[in-house]
């Protein structure tokens, strides 16, 4: 099953080959608890933008790692490009993954799904 999902305004759309995970993901770190996204993870390949990148702006902080992306029309962070880190905090080094906000996917309510947290605020 496909997912698919947008930002309010639907200026940035994605498209991913891949089902909704059964666990949404909360991070504490200071941008996660400031944003307020519940995150899906999927492998890059999986993830499609479906509008021009024109319409994604990209944010980075600290170590440059994360690029945390967000519509330039209405605001909302839509996804990011992050090291798969583990919860643990590690990181292999290579591997990436695409956290995308699971509140813009189509016809779902991220408020009914299991979440498991990572303890960012204190990891990284």
């Amino acid at each position: 099953m496909a997912v698919s999902g947008a930002c309010h305004c639907g200026d940035t759309a994605f498209a991913i080959d891949a089902d909704i995970p059964q666990e949404l993901t909360r991070c504490t770190c200071s941008f996660c608890a400031k944003r307020g996204a519940l995150w899906a993870y999927y492998q890059p390949a999986q993830f499609r933008l479906a509008s021009p990148a024109v319409h994604s702006v990209t944010y980075r902080w600290r170590t440059n790692n994360v690029a945390h992306n967000f519509c330039s029309r209405c605001g909302c962070g839509t996804f990011s490009d992050s090291p798969d880190f583990q919860t643990d905090g590690t990181w292999d080094g290579v591997t990436r993954r695409i956290g995308v906000n699971a509140h813009l996917f189509d016809d779902f309510d991220a408020a009914t799904a299991a979440v498991i947290v990572i303890d960012g605020k204190n990891l990284w």
